[in-house]
């Protein structure tokens, strides 16, 4: 199978739906932005976090988001997997169990230490820029329940795995000051 159609050469793409839109269209951005989220998940991996289990999973969830987001709701397709709150609650649970090992947060604290959290916290961005996007895509067209509340939480989630692969790796939090 070849990778390329030829299909997209007039600015337009596929949603799973099989309608067309434009490259630009706010679902478009919306699962596009996830894949790059999933992409710098992959990149953190590269580094053997502590939390490497919770990522690969996330990195399934994040195509399953994909996939929901890249088909209305509306669209007849028995195949594709929506976000539901089991996965929220997987993620609350995930980030109760880090935070009962970290120190109370007091204070804001500045994105870095090792390598691999560097990256979580640059995910955590993009997380909120999906977010925001999603949001601005449901204003206009239906998307599922879960899907906001499921980047609402996984953003919270990344912001709590940097700082537990810091802890694990004995680097303390960086408090951020006024200068």
């Amino acid at each position: 199978m070849k990778i390329y159609t030829r299909t997209g050469d007039d600015g337009t793409t596929s949603l799973f739906s099989g309608g067309r839109v434009p490259k630009h269209h706010l679902r478009v951005e919306s699962y596009g932005t996830v894949d790059e989220l999933n992409s710098v998940l992959g990149v953190a991996r590269t580094c053997k976090p502590h939390g490497d289990d919770w990522l690969v999973r996330i990195q399934h969830q994040l195509f399953n988001l994909g996939a929901d987001l890249a088909t209305p709701l509306d669209a007849k397709s028995s195949w594709v997997v929506r976000m539901d709150a089991d996965t929220i609650i997987w993620l609350e649970n995930g980030i109760d169990e880090m935070t009962a090992q970290l120190p109370e947060l007091k204070n804001f604290i500045l994105p870095g230490g090792t390598p691999a959290a560097a990256h979580i916290h640059v995910a955590r961005t993009i997380c909120r820029r999906a977010e925001r996007l999603v949001i601005t895509l449901q204003e206009d067209e239906p998307i599922g329940e879960h899907v906001v509340p499921y980047l609402n939480r996984l953003s919270d989630f990344l912001f709590t795995l940097a700082r537990w692969e810091n802890l694990k790796a004995g680097i303390p939090d960086e408090t951020w000051s006024v200068r």
